[in-house]
């Protein structure tokens, strides 16, 4: 990414976090992946289902569901 001149990830999680943007992990895939909660980036703040993400961006005028 530096060879190309594109913002480091860690910086535009930081940059993320630092503007209120909440990182949700998805329940379901963890489940599937069998990936537990500690192997994830201290920035992902609460793992959630869809109803999580459904209350959470019925609020919200933007959000970005991967």
């Amino acid at each position: 990414m530096k060879k190309k001149n594109i913002t480091a990830l860690e910086e535009l999680i930081k940059d993320a976090k630092d503007l209120g943007v909440k990182l949700v992990a998805c329940e379901i895939t963890m489940d599937l992946m069998d990936i537990p909660k500690g192997e994830f980036i201290s920035e992902v703040s609460e793992v959630g289902g869809v109803g999580t993400y459904l209350d959470a961006t019925s609020k919200s005028y933007i959000n970005l569901f991967i």
